[in-house]
């Protein structure tokens, strides 16, 4: 055998244990067995024919050339304006808008454009976290250069992290905090009173301890909410607004996960930097997404809001059987789902028990393995959402309420029989 080897930071990078599961799931049931997917992160929802209409329209017009790497003027002309009407985020022009590949794909150039690896000896920049947190964070900045500084979190504190936390968190290291409201993992988001209090202990801490400080505000759930807690931008937030990135996207309130759009906004002349910075990166990379696709963002931003209510209220529906049905099992705890479509249980009462098919539960991986196999319903296990999420799986309810209830079934009865 050839002996080539491969980059150590790429043979050491995570997988995604969701992408796995959710593969997983889907091969058995391609197999004919009746597996129940609560894997995917993803809207069952279809793309509103608008959406598809605008792209098909500039498909047949021709639109099928290169464009400018992160997109032309109007698109991004389009996304200010979104950002500051819904968000109450002003200062932004198309100069300060970059479009990606989908909100992971933007992720990671902004990553490379804010960290790098440091000299040797020297420490690296940090990043804080909140955890348990989406899989892709801790990798992404890692891959980059960066160290994640977590920040625990609980099922009792609905997963957030205070103000106070976030402060004695910070360090003249610290580069980039992450916030995730409405959260992936855990289906709960921050209060604005909370945005606004971290708010201001950032602004403190870079004007003291952390000049380069920036935040990253991952908003794709932000029109996915039912729990009665508004959805607040900590970049509309003035003392902050120059240095927040809010990061968004199509994939989630648009039923539009297969198009791959992301995008960003950072007002002042350093967003406008920024913004330059993804675009030299991005055009040794991808360059620009595909071209017909502007035009249905557009529409979407723009042309889809009742079509975005009505998958919300089925959203909302849909978490209200899920809230009640965890709440209906012994043994699991769980904090009620307010925002985007996962509920987040604490299964770990259970670890040390044996399942009927004689597999040992020691952990949310364990669990999830003999879930799949023996009662064929597929959760995401916790461990690699960071902080207390070894005691955790996470649930998508981006399904239909009747296989809620089957799953929920079935899962109950899985518990029920552990010895």
């Amino acid at each position: 055998m050839v002996n080539i080897p491969l980059a150590p930071r790429v043979i050491n990078l995570k997988p995604s244990v969701t992408i796995a599961f959710m593969n997983r799931a889907k091969t058995m049931k391609a197999q004919g067995l009746d597996v129940l997917s609560f894997a995917a992160g993803e809207p069952d929802f279809d793309t509103p024919r608008v959406i598809k209409d605008a792209a098909i329209a500039a498909l047949n017009a021709g639109q099928t050339k290169y464009m400018p790497t992160m997109g032309d003027p109007e698109t991004r002309r389009v996304i200010s304006e979104k950002f500051e009407r819904e968000n109450g985020i002003r200062g932004l022009t198309p100069d300060h808008i970059t479009i990606g590949s989908g909100g992971k794909h933007s992720l990671y150039v902004l990553c490379h454009v804010l960290f790098d690896f440091p000299p040797p000896g020297e420490p690296k920049q940090e990043c804080v976290l909140p955890v348990p947190a989406w899989v892709s964070y801790a990798p992404l900045v890692e891959l980059a250069g960066g160290r994640i500084v977590e920040v625990p979190t609980t099922v009792t504190s609905g997963f957030k992290a205070t103000a106070e936390q976030i402060r004695a968190a910070i360090t003249p290291r610290t580069r980039m905090v992450v916030l995730n409201s409405p959260s992936n993992p855990c289906g709960t988001m921050y209060t604005p009173d909370e945005l606004k209090a971290i708010a201001k202990v950032c602004a403190e801490a870079a004007a003291t301890i952390a000049p380069g400080l920036v935040i990253l505000s991952d908003e794709l759930y932000e029109k996915i909410v039912y729990g009665g807690v508004p959805h607040y931008s900590i970049g509309a937030t003035p003392e902050i607004a120059e240095r927040t990135i809010t990061l968004n996207g199509l994939s989630k309130a648009y039923g539009m996960t297969g198009w791959r759009v992301g995008y960003t906004g950072m007002p002042g002349e350093f967003g406008r930097r920024f913004a330059g910075a993804m675009t030299t990166l991005q055009g040794q990379m991808s360059t620009n997404i595909t071209s017909f696709v502007y035009p249905a963002i557009r529409t979407a931003l723009t042309a889809c809001s009742e079509d975005v209510e009505r998958m919300r209220v089925a959203f909302a529906a849909r978490a209200g059987v899920m809230n009640d049905r965890l709440a209906g099992i012994p043994g699991v705890s769980c904090a009620r789902a307010t925002g985007a479509f996962y509920a987040f249980p604490d299964v770990s009462s259970y670890f040390g028990s044996t399942s009927k098919g004689g597999r040992a539960i020691n952990s949310a991986m364990d669990l999830c393995e003999a879930l799949l196999a023996e009662s064929l319903v597929a959760f995401v296990p916790g461990e690699d959402f960071g902080g207390c999420g070894g005691n955790h799986v996470r649930i998508s309810f981006a399904c239909s309420e009747e296989q809620i209830h089957k799953g929920m079934d079935r899962f109950a009865a899985f518990l029920k029989e552990l010895r």
